[in-house]
Order: C-alpha cells, then structure tokens, then sequence
C-alpha cells in the first residue's frame, strides 16, 4: 500500500518535469489569456450592436442576426474553427489578392477570429434577454417623464440589463477559457498546445494533471472576480432589502390592534 501511495505522490509532485519544462507551461498561459481576452473583449463589442438589431423590428436587421446567432451556436466550435483555419487556405489566392492573407495564415488570428465570432453570438443573445427583462412599468415611467431613447437606455435599460447579464457573462468567459484548448489543434501553441509538446518529448502523464489545475485556477479566479462584481455592483440592492424587508414583515403581521378599541 505505502509504495501504491508514494507513487501517486511522485506522480503528482513531479518537481524535476516542472523544472525542466514548467516555463513552457507559463508561456502556453499567457497565449492562452492573450486569446481569451482579445476574442471575448472583441465578442462583447461585436454582441453590443447584434443584441440591438436582433430586437430591431426590421427584418432586414433581424433575420440575418438570428441566422448568424443560430449557426454559431447550433454549431460545434471546433467546426467553426477547422473552416477559419484550413477554409482560409482553399481561398488563399483571393486572401492574398486583398490583402489579408497574413492575417488568416497566421493560427493565432484564426484563433482570435473563431472565437470572436462564436462567443459574440452567445454574447448577443444575453445581452438580448437581459434587456427583455427590464421591467417594462420602468420604460413607461420614463417616457411619462419625458427622457429621450438615449437617455433611457443610458440611465434606464442598460445599467439594469448589464447587472442581470452579469453572472451570464462570466459563464460565458469561463466557457471560452475551456474551449481555447481547442485551439492547440490548429498548431497554436497555447497552455494545451504546450502540454501536447511536453507530452511528446517526456512521455510523462502527469503534465496534464498540471494543465488541467491550470485551467481550474484560472475558472476559480474568474469565478471569485465575478462574485466581487456582482457584489459592488448590487450594494444599491442590498441596502433597499435591508431596509425595506422590516416594513415588508410589518405589513404581513397586520396592523397592530389598538387595546382600547380591541375590548369592542
């Protein structure tokens, strides 16, 4: 039993591997979060507009945002990514021919771009919901009041949309940081596309435990930033609660009798 156990803990604390191959692993994380943030960041910009011409009651604006929402999100990522990367190669001469041939060669742009592409259509579809789900009888209270289409989506749509689309965001984002590890299949040398190498040059297993807690520490992070967020973001929440929960309980109890008129 005792030598099962000390080799499981050999396995797990391998210090020579990480000596020899650990700083690959951090240059594999910081790809990893360069791609992460730049797709997600251009996704939320790219979602702003869509989740608007998706609500839009022209056709014209909708029906195309809906085809494009429901292809990136009925489809699987990895899909998309293999007609980015090998599809970009078939259209080489046309690429070229415009000037964008070095974008589209280059995995670490044809990462950028699938991920943009995809998790804008799910970033689209959040903001859409969370915007639907503004009270209504807040929007006629506004008009009565006389404030412009701006002015109501500035003070009035927006700030409560953005809290309710809060917690969505974050799965979101901590959705990509998984799925990124896809991109080590197009050569990209990310966290996961430096496992594989480390892999293939020491054949040691246990380099894969140590992505993988990399990927969690990231998702923890991620998780513990947005609990932070959402906490600064609702304190406004939380003190009418606190305030306006004994008058709530009050009004439940009933009145209070008067002792006097209580004998008749």
């Amino acid at each position: 039993m005792l030598p099962y156990l000390l080799g499981w803990v050999g396995f797990v604390f391998n210090v020579d591997l990480l000596n020899a191959w650990g700083w690959r692993l951090l240059l594999g994380l910081r790809v990893t979060a360069e791609v992460v943030l730049i797709a997600c960041s251009l996704g939320f910009l790219l979602a702003w507009p869509l989740s608007l011409a998706r609500r839009s009651r022209n056709p014209l604006l909708a029906w195309p945002v809906l085809a494009y929402t429901a292809y990136f999100r009925g489809t699987p990522l990895l899909c998309q990514l293999y007609l980015v990367y090998y599809g970009a190669g078939e259209l080489r001469p046309a690429l070229a021919s415009a000037g964008l041939w070095w974008f589209f060669r280059d995995a670490f742009y044809c990462c950028i771009f699938a991920f943009t592409l995809n998790t804008a259509a799910y970033q689209s579809e959040i903001l859409r919901g969370a915007v639907l789900a503004v009270p209504k009888g807040q929007l006629e209270a506004a008009r009565a009041l006389g404030l412009s289409r701006l002015a109501i989506a500035r003070h009035v749509i927006w700030p409560q949309a953005m809290l309710v689309a809060l917690r969505p965001l974050g799965n979101e984002l901590i959705s990509i940081v998984k799925a990124s590890a896809l991109a080590a299949i197009v050569t990209l040398m990310d966290l996961m596309g430096e496992t594989r190498l480390i892999f293939a040059r020491t054949f040691d297993f246990s380099i894969y435990l140590y992505a993988a807690i990399l990927y969690l520490a990231i998702t923890q992070a991620i998780s513990q930033l947005w609990n932070w967020l959402e906490r600064l973001l609702s304190r406004h929440l939380i003190i009418a609660r606190a305030v306006t929960a004994p008058v709530a309980q009050t009004r439940a109890r009933g009145p209070a009798l008067d002792p006097v008129s209580a004998e008749f």
